[in-house]
């Protein structure tokens, strides 16, 4: 029997990887700051996303990249409302990418069908939002914040750290009603991670996938692959792609990218190849 993620009002099948578009509609987030910080472009912007294979949207309006400063919530509101209004009700699933908990609550009532939290849920009343509704939730692993994290991040082992943090969350909320059908989690590559880190855990990433929940990758346009590649983030479809095939074959089921049409195509060679039902 396929596992499915439960996604809202959707109900997605885990038979084969998926593939989690991004929407940034920030004036300074690392990969495309401002290219889309209109309503009018945010929006064309995801329909293109969904014609080239996107399966999720994720859309954020507050830049996590290092050294990013916080914006107001009503500042983070008034660029993803608009946008959410216009993207809810289409044949996928938009998740919203925030860590609060009062936007989450708006968002979901206005059709969101998924929480993209990096701070997984730790802010006060943000496991209440999300326990409220049939909205999936996507926990990720971050040490510090986006001003400080990569300031000098420290780990014994970092691998069995983000582990233990991760099935830690997932019962705390699992307690609070939030069943594992919903829950997605994400080790986060670059969220307080030095180079050094972040290979670690893709080499062991595997190891996620015996938390049960939904195991989503995002390595898009990373400064691992800048540095490995010596590319500017522009230029990092191919690391990027590479990445994400990589995450697929450890047991990621999501891959959250940038460049939808080049993972699709390279996706479409996977399950062809692996056996899996087609894109």
């Amino acid at each position: 029997m396929d596992a499915f993620l439960h996604c809202g009002k959707f109900r997605l099948s885990l038979s084969r990887p998926l593939i989690m578009g991004v929407v940034n509609v920030t004036p300074d987030s690392f990969s495309d700051g401002g290219r889309f910080a209109s309503v009018d472009h945010a929006v064309a912007h995801a329909q293109a996303l969904i014609q080239d294979g996107a399966d999720i949207l994720d859309l954020g309006g507050e830049s996590t990249r290092p050294g990013a400063d916080a914006v107001t919530l009503a500042e983070e509101r008034r660029r993803v409302l608009p946008v959410l209004e216009r993207l809810a009700g289409g044949r996928v699933p938009v998740s919203i990418d925030t860590r609060r908990p009062e936007l989450m609550r708006e968002t979901i009532a206005a059709g969101a069908s998924m929480i993209n939290d990096i701070n997984a849920l730790a802010a006060p009343g943000a496991i209440e939002a999300v326990a409220a509704s049939n909205a999936a939730v996507c926990l990720m692993h971050m040490k510090g914040d986006p001003r400080t994290m990569q300031a000098d991040p420290r780990y014994d082992d970092v691998v069995r750290e983000v582990e233990d943090f991760l099935r830690a969350r997932i019962a705390i909320v699992g307690r609070a009603g939030i069943a594992i059908s919903r829950i997605v989690i994400d080790p986060g590559f670059g969220f307080g991670k030095t180079f050094d880190h972040n290979l670690e855990l893709l080499r062991a990433f595997e190891s996620f996938a015996g938390l049960g929940a939904t195991l989503l990758a995002g390595l898009s346009r990373k400064s691992m692959l800048g540095r490995i590649a010596g590319r500017e983030v522009s230029e990092r479809v191919f690391a990027s792609v590479a990445a994400a095939m990589i995450a697929v074959a450890k047991g990621a089921h999501i891959v959250r990218v940038h460049d939808v049409a080049a993972t699709r195509d390279a996706l479409a060679v996977w399950t062809a190849v692996m056996g899996a039902k087609s894109l």
